[in-house]
Protein backbone atom coordinates (compact mmCIF):
# COMPACT_ATOMS: atom_id res chain seq x y z
CA UNK A 1 0.00 0.00 0.00
CA UNK A 2 1.48 3.04 -1.19
CA UNK A 3 2.40 5.39 1.83
CA UNK A 4 2.70 2.44 4.31
CA UNK A 5 4.80 1.85 6.30
CA UNK A 6 5.85 5.20 7.20
CA UNK A 7 9.24 6.53 8.60
CA UNK A 8 8.45 6.07 12.52
CA UNK A 9 11.49 8.89 13.49
CA UNK A 10 10.11 11.50 11.28
CA UNK A 11 7.14 10.86 11.88
CA UNK A 12 7.48 11.84 15.49
CA UNK A 13 10.03 14.87 14.58
CA UNK A 14 6.93 15.62 12.15
CA UNK A 15 4.50 15.26 15.42
CA UNK A 16 6.22 17.10 17.79
CA UNK A 17 6.83 19.48 15.15
CA UNK A 18 3.06 19.80 14.49
CA UNK A 19 2.34 20.02 18.38
CA UNK A 20 4.25 23.01 18.98
CA UNK A 21 2.92 24.27 15.69
CA UNK A 22 -0.92 23.80 16.87
CA UNK A 23 -0.34 25.54 20.30
CA UNK A 24 1.52 28.52 18.80
CA UNK A 25 -1.39 28.91 16.73
CA UNK A 26 -3.56 28.62 19.51
CA UNK A 27 -2.47 31.18 21.56
CA UNK A 28 -1.42 33.54 18.73
CA UNK A 29 -5.02 33.44 17.20
CA UNK A 30 -6.73 33.67 20.85
CA UNK A 31 -4.79 35.90 22.72
CA UNK A 32 -5.09 39.10 20.50
CA UNK A 33 -9.21 38.35 20.36
CA UNK A 34 -9.18 37.88 24.26
CA UNK A 35 -7.75 41.27 24.57
CA UNK A 36 -9.97 42.90 21.92
CA UNK A 37 -12.76 41.91 23.94
CA UNK A 38 -11.90 41.34 27.39
CA UNK A 39 -9.08 43.67 28.08
CA UNK A 40 -10.68 46.82 26.62
CA UNK A 41 -13.04 49.31 27.40
CA UNK A 42 -16.60 47.67 26.49
CA UNK A 43 -17.97 51.05 25.25
CA UNK A 44 -14.99 50.65 22.45
CA UNK A 45 -15.87 47.42 21.43
CA UNK A 46 -18.16 47.12 18.49
CA UNK A 47 -19.86 43.77 19.43
CA UNK A 48 -22.92 42.33 21.96
CA UNK A 49 -21.51 41.23 24.74
CA UNK A 50 -23.12 37.32 25.81
CA UNK A 51 -21.29 36.50 28.77
CA UNK A 52 -22.73 37.69 32.12
CA UNK A 53 -19.69 38.20 33.69
CA UNK A 54 -16.12 38.67 33.34
CA UNK A 55 -13.71 35.43 32.91
CA UNK A 56 -11.88 34.51 36.03
CA UNK A 57 -7.90 33.58 35.76
CA UNK A 58 -9.10 29.77 37.25
CA UNK A 59 -11.55 29.23 33.86
CA UNK A 60 -8.84 30.38 31.37
CA UNK A 61 -6.59 28.32 32.96
CA UNK A 62 -8.68 25.32 32.75
CA UNK A 63 -9.41 26.00 29.25
CA UNK A 64 -5.71 26.23 27.89
CA UNK A 65 -4.68 23.27 29.93
CA UNK A 66 -7.09 21.31 27.83
CA UNK A 67 -6.48 23.33 24.69
CA UNK A 68 -2.71 22.40 25.21
CA UNK A 69 -3.66 19.21 25.84
CA UNK A 70 -5.69 18.55 22.72
CA UNK A 71 -2.65 19.80 20.99
CA UNK A 72 -1.08 16.75 21.45
CA UNK A 73 -3.80 14.65 20.79
CA UNK A 74 -4.89 16.69 17.09
CA UNK A 75 -1.35 16.31 16.44
CA UNK A 76 -1.01 12.95 16.01
CA UNK A 77 -3.24 11.77 13.37
CA UNK A 78 -1.99 15.17 11.02
CA UNK A 79 1.33 13.76 11.21
CA UNK A 80 0.47 10.42 10.23
CA UNK A 81 -1.32 11.81 7.53
CA UNK A 82 1.28 14.34 6.42
CA UNK A 83 4.48 11.40 6.32
CA UNK A 84 1.93 9.22 3.98
CA UNK A 85 1.04 12.28 1.44
CA UNK A 86 4.90 12.17 1.51
CA UNK A 87 5.24 8.75 0.49
CA UNK A 88 1.84 8.98 -1.89
CA UNK A 89 -0.52 7.58 0.27
CA UNK A 90 -3.53 9.90 0.82
CA UNK A 91 -5.69 11.72 -1.63
CA UNK A 92 -4.01 14.99 -0.90
CA UNK A 93 -2.87 16.58 -3.76
CA UNK A 94 -0.58 20.39 -4.77
CA UNK A 95 -0.27 22.32 -7.47
CA UNK A 96 -1.53 25.04 -9.31
CA UNK A 97 -5.06 25.08 -10.29
CA UNK A 98 -5.72 26.04 -13.87
CA UNK A 99 -9.05 24.78 -14.88
CA UNK A 100 -12.74 26.15 -14.46
CA UNK A 101 -13.31 22.06 -13.63
CA UNK A 102 -10.27 21.97 -11.14
CA UNK A 103 -11.37 25.32 -8.97
CA UNK A 104 -15.06 24.30 -8.94
CA UNK A 105 -14.04 20.63 -7.16
CA UNK A 106 -12.06 23.09 -4.83
CA UNK A 107 -15.38 24.27 -4.13
CA UNK A 108 -17.25 21.67 -3.81
CA UNK A 109 -14.68 19.45 -1.89
CA UNK A 110 -14.30 21.84 0.30
CA UNK A 111 -18.11 22.29 1.16
CA UNK A 112 -17.83 18.05 1.04
CA UNK A 113 -15.58 18.20 3.98
CA UNK A 114 -17.45 21.22 6.16
CA UNK A 115 -20.53 19.38 5.85
CA UNK A 116 -19.12 15.62 7.07
CA UNK A 117 -17.60 17.19 9.61
CA UNK A 118 -20.17 19.32 10.98
CA UNK A 119 -22.59 16.29 10.27
CA UNK A 120 -20.11 13.89 13.00
CA UNK A 121 -20.24 16.31 15.34
CA UNK A 122 -23.12 16.73 15.77
CA UNK A 123 -24.28 13.16 16.47
CA UNK A 124 -20.79 12.49 17.88
CA UNK A 125 -21.68 15.88 20.56
CA UNK A 126 -25.13 14.94 21.09
CA UNK A 127 -24.23 11.54 22.00
CA UNK A 128 -21.72 12.86 24.42
CA UNK A 129 -24.35 14.92 26.19
CA UNK A 130 -26.05 11.53 26.99
CA UNK A 131 -25.43 11.20 31.22
CA UNK A 132 -23.69 8.01 30.49
CA UNK A 133 -20.58 9.54 28.06
CA UNK A 134 -20.74 12.88 29.49
CA UNK A 135 -18.44 12.94 32.27
CA UNK A 136 -16.07 10.59 30.29
CA UNK A 137 -15.63 12.72 27.73
CA UNK A 138 -17.75 16.80 27.62
CA UNK A 139 -17.85 17.76 31.32
CA UNK A 140 -14.24 19.51 30.97
CA UNK A 141 -15.51 21.68 28.00
CA UNK A 142 -18.88 22.62 29.53
CA UNK A 143 -17.01 23.85 33.35
CA UNK A 144 -17.19 27.35 30.79
CA UNK A 145 -20.54 27.89 31.52
CA UNK A 146 -19.58 31.16 30.08
CA UNK A 147 -16.57 30.13 27.74
CA UNK A 148 -13.98 32.54 26.66
CA UNK A 149 -11.96 32.17 23.14
CA UNK A 150 -9.29 30.50 25.55
CA UNK A 151 -12.30 27.32 25.32
CA UNK A 152 -12.09 26.80 21.47
CA UNK A 153 -10.50 23.67 21.52
CA UNK A 154 -10.28 22.93 25.60
CA UNK A 155 -11.86 18.84 25.21
CA UNK A 156 -11.61 16.10 27.43
CA UNK A 157 -8.61 13.80 26.21
CA UNK A 158 -11.56 11.32 25.11
CA UNK A 159 -13.32 14.08 22.90
CA UNK A 160 -10.40 15.01 21.68
CA UNK A 161 -9.35 11.53 20.41
CA UNK A 162 -13.26 11.36 19.05
CA UNK A 163 -12.84 14.14 16.94
CA UNK A 164 -9.45 14.30 15.93
CA UNK A 165 -8.92 11.77 13.22
CA UNK A 166 -12.39 12.53 11.08
CA UNK A 167 -10.88 14.98 8.46
CA UNK A 168 -7.28 13.31 8.28
CA UNK A 169 -9.49 9.81 7.77
CA UNK A 170 -11.19 12.03 4.86
CA UNK A 171 -7.66 13.19 3.35
CA UNK A 172 -7.03 9.28 2.83
CA UNK A 173 -9.99 8.91 0.16
CA UNK A 174 -11.71 12.37 -0.69
CA UNK A 175 -9.18 14.29 -2.70
CA UNK A 176 -8.27 17.91 -1.48
CA UNK A 177 -6.28 20.18 -1.79
CA UNK A 178 -3.61 20.77 0.35
CA UNK A 179 -4.44 24.72 0.01
CA UNK A 180 -7.61 24.44 0.97
CA UNK A 181 -6.88 21.80 3.62
CA UNK A 182 -4.93 25.01 5.37
CA UNK A 183 -7.84 26.76 4.81
CA UNK A 184 -10.48 24.60 6.58
CA UNK A 185 -8.16 24.67 9.21
CA UNK A 186 -8.10 27.87 9.75
CA UNK A 187 -11.42 28.11 9.27
CA UNK A 188 -12.31 25.47 12.16
CA UNK A 189 -9.83 27.58 13.83
CA UNK A 190 -11.66 30.75 13.82
CA UNK A 191 -14.62 29.48 13.90
CA UNK A 192 -14.42 27.51 17.55
CA UNK A 193 -13.08 31.01 18.69
CA UNK A 194 -15.62 33.61 17.88
CA UNK A 195 -18.42 30.96 18.66
CA UNK A 196 -16.73 30.71 22.53
CA UNK A 197 -15.82 34.26 22.75
CA UNK A 198 -18.52 35.35 24.90
CA UNK A 199 -19.18 38.18 22.78
CA UNK A 200 -21.34 38.09 19.19
CA UNK A 201 -18.64 39.34 16.68
CA UNK A 202 -20.80 39.47 13.60
CA UNK A 203 -23.44 42.45 13.08
CA UNK A 204 -26.93 41.97 14.65
CA UNK A 205 -28.15 42.03 10.71
CA UNK A 206 -25.79 38.84 10.01
CA UNK A 207 -27.47 37.32 13.20
CA UNK A 208 -31.01 37.51 12.60
CA UNK A 209 -30.76 37.59 8.83
CA UNK A 210 -29.71 34.58 6.27
CA UNK A 211 -26.20 34.26 7.65
CA UNK A 212 -27.62 33.88 11.16
CA UNK A 213 -30.32 31.08 10.07
CA UNK A 214 -28.39 29.15 8.27
CA UNK A 215 -24.89 29.46 10.17
CA UNK A 216 -23.93 29.09 13.80
CA UNK A 217 -22.43 31.94 15.99
CA UNK A 218 -21.55 32.94 19.38
CA UNK A 219 -25.32 34.31 20.11
CA UNK A 220 -26.23 30.41 18.93
CA UNK A 221 -23.49 28.26 20.77
CA UNK A 222 -23.38 30.57 24.02
CA UNK A 223 -27.02 28.75 24.63
CA UNK A 224 -25.31 25.53 24.32
CA UNK A 225 -22.94 26.45 27.17
CA UNK A 226 -25.56 28.18 29.53
CA UNK A 227 -28.38 25.50 28.43
CA UNK A 228 -26.14 22.52 28.47
CA UNK A 229 -28.92 21.13 25.59
CA UNK A 230 -29.65 21.58 22.50
CA UNK A 231 -27.36 24.01 19.60
CA UNK A 232 -25.20 20.89 19.42
CA UNK A 233 -23.92 22.11 15.68
CA UNK A 234 -20.30 22.67 14.49
CA UNK A 235 -21.01 25.27 11.94
CA UNK A 236 -24.66 24.98 10.52
CA UNK A 237 -27.98 24.83 12.12
CA UNK A 238 -29.14 22.28 9.53
CA UNK A 239 -29.30 19.04 12.16
CA UNK A 240 -29.71 21.14 14.95
CA UNK A 241 -33.34 22.71 12.39
CA UNK A 242 -33.74 19.09 11.29
CA UNK A 243 -33.34 17.16 14.67
CA UNK A 244 -35.86 19.89 16.50
CA UNK A 245 -32.64 20.40 19.09
CA UNK A 246 -32.32 24.21 17.82
CA UNK A 247 -32.75 26.20 20.55
CA UNK A 248 -32.47 29.87 18.70
CA UNK A 249 -30.14 32.52 19.50
CA UNK A 250 -29.11 34.29 23.08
Amino acid sequence: MAGWPIDLEQTLVTYLAFTAIIIFRYFLIVWPIHWALWKRDPNQIKAKRLSKRNPTPHTIRHEIKLSTLSAFIYAAPAAIVLEMWKAGGTALYAGPISTLSGFGYLLISGLIYLFVQDTYFYWTHRLMHHKRWFTLTHAGHHKSVQPTPWASFSFDPLEALISAWLLPVMALFIPLHVGMALGLLMLMTINAVFNHAGWEVYPDKWVKGRFGKIMITASHHNLHHTKFTGNYGLYFRFWDLVMGTDKGQA
